[in-house]
C-alpha cells in the first residue's frame, strides 16, 4: 500500500456554482441518455465541455425536449470518429462555431479521444490537471460499461481525479491507500459498493458503512461488497491494498 491519504467530495453534484468560482473541471458527455436536471448540475460546475461523438446528439435532443435555451449549453468541442454524430446535429453546432474534430483512430474510443484533448489543453496551459467528470459510461451496453471501468482503472496511474456519473449513480477508482470521502446525504442515496474490478483481490477496511469491513479480502471469486449502505450523518473512510471501484447511488 502506498500510504497516501486521499480526500474526495462530489462538489460537482451540488448547487450550481458561480461562473467566477467554477474549478478546473471538465465535462465529457458520452452517447448515453441522461436527464436535463443532471446535465444542469454538471454543466454549471465545469468550465470546459466536450461531447464524445454521439454525445452531441444526446445533448441537443435533451435540450430540445426540455425547451431549454440552446445557446446556454454550447459545447466547446465535439470529437470522435463521428460515426454516430447525426448530420443535423453537426450542422447545427458547426453553425454556432463549435469545433468538430474527426479522429478515425480505431485503436481508441471516443472517450479516449476526448481525454487526449484535455491532456493537450493542460500541456498548452501549463497549469496542472483538470478534474474530469464523465456523463455516462456506467449504463447501457455492457461492453461500453466495461470499457469505462477499465479505462478509469488505467487513468488512475496518470490522473488525480476522474469521475463517471449517470442518473443512477456516481463512481470512481480508489487507488491503493487510504481514502476519506465526504458524503453529502442531500445528493446521494443510501446504497454503495466497493468493486474489485481489474485486480485479483484486495484487502479492505472501512468506516462509515452499515456493514463495515475489517481487513476483509475482496475478489470476484470471493466477497464483493455490493448493496452496502451509507450511515446517515457520517462520512466514509476506506483503506484498500489494491485499486477498487467505489460507487454510490444518486437521489
Amino acid at each position: 500500500m502506498n500510504g497516501v491519504s486521499h480526500h474526495w467530495n462530489i462538489d460537482f453534484l451540488r448547487c450550481h456554482a458561480s461562473p467566477n468560482t467554477v474549478p478546473r473541471r471538465v465535462l465529457i458527455i458520452l452517447n448515453q441518455p441522461f436527464s436535463f436536471s443532471l446535465l444542469q448540475r454538471l454543466w454549471h460546475s465545469t468550465c470546459y465541455h466536450c461531447c464524445a461523438d454521439g454525445g452531441a446528439n444526446r445533448l441537443l435532443d435533451t435540450l430540445r425536449q426540455q425547451e431549454a435555451c440552446l445557446a446556454d449549453y454550447l459545447p466547446d468541442l465535439i470529437k470522435g470518429d463521428l460515426d454516430s454524430l447525426r448530420l443535423d446535429v453537426q450542422e447545427y453546432y458547426t453553425s454556432k462555431g463549435v469545433q468538430v474534430l474527426k479522429d478515425e483512430d480505431q485503436n481508441s474510443t471516443d472517450l479516449m479521444k476526448c481525454v487526449d484533448v484535455i491532456i493537450e489543453k493542460e500541456e498548452s496551459e501549463g497549469r496542472g490537471q483538470y478534474e474530469i467528470v464523465i456523463l455516462g459510461g456506467l449504463a447501457g451496453r455492457l461492453d461500453q460499461t466495461m470499457h469505462t471501468l477499465s479505462y478509469l482503472h488505467k487513468l488512475r496511474k496518470v490522473r488525480d481525479r476522474v469521475y463517471a456519473v449517470t442518473d443512477d449513480n456516481v463512481g470512481w477508482v480508489l487507488d491503493s491507500g487510504e481514502h476519506h470521502i465526504e458524503i453529502d446525504h442531500s445528493v446521494l442515496g443510501v446504497t454503495c459498493g466497493l468493486l474489485p474490478v481489474g485486480i485479483d483481490s484486495t484487502v479492505l477496511s472501512t468506516c462509515g458503512l452499515r456493514w463495515d469491513l475489517t481487513e476483509s479480502t475482496s475478489s470476484f471469486d470471493g466477497l464483493i461488497s455490493t448493496s452496502n449502505h451509507l450511515v446517515p450523518g457520517k462520512d466514509v473512510y476506506i483503506r484498500t491494498s489494491k485499486p477498487i471501484w467505489w460507487t454510490v447511488e444518486l437521489r
